[in-house]
């Protein structure tokens, strides 16, 4: 079972930056594709962006438009999301997701961490 754990969300102006961090608690972390969503209130959730195992690979939605940074530390177990020239609509709770698959990681991955709230003000 993979458990992972969000941290660093917050209240951020428009044109801020924020680094979201996601900690797994898995020995094979390093065989798992990691990614974020988000859901705003009312929205479905939707994908921000993946990494493949080993970082050799990132996708992002259209709507990041280069803003968004997402890496990971395989030594720590950590996947992160740098959130640069942030907008009033990027405001949501950001959830970490993992999946051995990065094809189903992008749809349906099999595991959620339990989100971590961002909120961009103007």
């Amino acid at each position: 079972q993979v458990q992972l754990a969000e941290s660093g969300g917050g209240l951020v102006q428009a044109g801020g930056s924020l680094r979201i961090s996601c900690a797994a608690s898995e020995i094979t972390f390093s065989t798992r594709a990691m990614g974020w969503f988000r859901q705003a209130p009312g929205e479905a959730r939707e994908f921000v962006a993946a990494i493949s195992p080993y970082g050799g690979s990132t996708y992002y939605a259209d709507f990041v438009e280069g803003r968004f940074t997402i890496s990971r530390d395989n030594a720590k177990n950590t996947v992160y999301l740098q959130m640069n020239s942030l907008k009033l609509e990027d405001t949501a709770v950001y959830y970490c997701a993992a999946d051995p698959s990065m094809g189903r990681l992008t749809s349906r991955p099999s595991w959620w961490g339990q989100g971590t709230q961002v909120t961009v003000s103007s």
